[in-house]
């Protein structure tokens, strides 16, 4: 009889996190979803938007990456408010002011207004990733928590596979429509789902397990007991202020965050240089990169949890990306080979950025996680306004995309070894 318990508890235990799945990551899901096209989906934008208002492609490199300097600024305290107020109402007052001001996006005329419209996307956006992290770790445990990562944040790659072709399409198909370029209709479209969602978010998502009234006691127990209480081996916020090792960690994530959106805001503009002039085609070979980031990723974060191994799951990844983009750079104008390695170099830095984020909630415990998160994430997400920027302030300068692509394979490769640097607690301690 004592040897059936122990696999009792873990049918029950399996039973549980199946309806606990069902219940967040679908929705999570697809909150993010519409987070990442809304973030990138500017990219597509451009190929309208540059020629209608005359941007330079250093000003469309800034204003890509503007975004991040308000999200950056603003982080922060809505993470560090989040443990208070409660992720119900965090959540859904970003969704709904992000999704506005999205959809605002159509009255851009001038440069200045571009900057001031995607600086404002940030600032709305702010905590809503790391504040999602924060909230996952309420609910799973160390030996869970790499797949509930790459559930959720499945929405970066499958927003890249549907968002090339829904974005060409809303492009081709209403250009022109009540006055308004293809590219308006674009940005108030994807917008507008944003507010939907989070009026539903205030319905639908409980602040934590103990909330959950679709839960028996006896479950959120069970839960507790897996998790931990949040306020048990708490870290203090100061504390992670004066640690080391958190900022290694917010530089390695800035590595691997200035190489994925230097990859997702200019992924259109490199495949058309090798002449892929068709927008509806253009958009069907830009959502391959995201079908392999999709694969790597569930892999990757069930290995990693598997074998209860963080470090060499994240950095391996990102120096492959490092090695590949300086391939890629080699190749010249030449469409496959060019894709094949934007496909493997996507691949890899999602793989490292979903095994990245299993990393923090088993270093920094209690409330205190969510600042602890949230400085990571602050940090390290400049690298979204640093990538895009460089590639276009080096396509400017040099007239060609091949050093910008070395320059992104050197951040790669110091964003692997500022992981391999810093030893953590893994997963099975």
């Amino acid at each position: 009889m004592a040897a059936i318990l122990p696999r009792a508890r873990s049918l029950d235990a399996s039973a549980l996190y199946s309806r606990i799945n069902a219940r967040l990551l679908p929705f999570l899901l697809i909150c993010y979803l519409f987070a990442y096209l809304d973030r990138v989906n500017v990219g597509f934008a451009k190929l309208q938007m540059q020629t209608d208002l005359g941007f330079s492609d250093a000003a469309y490199g800034v204003g890509a990456g503007i975004f991040f300097i308000g999200y950056v600024l603003f982080e922060l305290p809505s993470n560090l408010l989040l443990p208070k107020i409660g992720a119900r109402k965090t959540f859904g007052r970003i969704l709904v002011l992000w999704g506005i001001t999205s959809a605002c996006m159509l009255f851009v005329r001038s440069v200045p207004a571009f900057y001031a419209m995607r600086f404002l996307l940030g600032v709305f956006e702010a905590g809503f990733a790391p504040g999602m992290i924060f909230y996952l770790s309420r609910w799973y445990g160390p030996s869970r928590m790499a797949r509930a990562i790459a559930m959720v944040f499945l929405a970066g790659p499958i927003g890249g596979i549907v968002g090339g072709p829904v974005s060409a399409a809303i492009m081709s198909t209403l250009a022109g429509k009540a006055g308004l370029a293809g590219w308006q209709w674009m940005f108030l479209v994807e917008g507008l789902p944003c507010i939907v969602l989070g009026i539903a978010t205030f319905l639908y998502l409980p602040d934590r397990p103990a909330d959950a009234a679709w839960l028996s006691d006896a479950e959120k127990r069970q839960l507790e007991a897996e998790v931990g209480a949040p306020e048990a081996h708490a870290t203090s916020f100061g504390s992670v202020l004066r640690d080391r090792k958190v900022y290694v960690l917010a530089f390695a994530y800035f590595c691997i965050i200035a190489s994925i959106y230097a990859i997702s805001f200019w992924l259109p503009a490199i495949l058309r240089a090798q002449g892929v002039s068709n927008l509806i085609t253009l958009g069907w070979y830009t959502s391959i990169p995201y079908v392999a980031a999709a694969v790597g990723m569930l892999y990757m974060g069930r290995r990693s949890d598997r074998l209860g191994e963080r470090r060499f799951h994240c950095a391996v990844p990102a120096a492959a990306a490092a090695l590949l983009f300086a391939l890629c750079a080699a190749t010249g104008n030449h469409l496959a080979p060019t894709l094949a390695l934007l496909t493997l170099v996507t691949m890899a830095l999602w793989m490292a950025y979903t095994v990245f984020w299993a990393i923090p909630p088993e270093y920094i415990k209690g409330p205190a996680a969510a600042g602890g998160i949230a400085l990571i994430n602050t940090i390290g997400l400049s690298g979204g306004f640093w990538g895009p920027a460089a590639i276009g302030w080096i396509k400017t300068a040099a007239g060609s995309l091949q050093p910008a692509l070395l320059a992104m394979a050197g951040v790669s490769l110091i964003g692997a070894l500022l992981i391999l640097s810093v030893r953590l607690v893994s997963a099975k301690h």
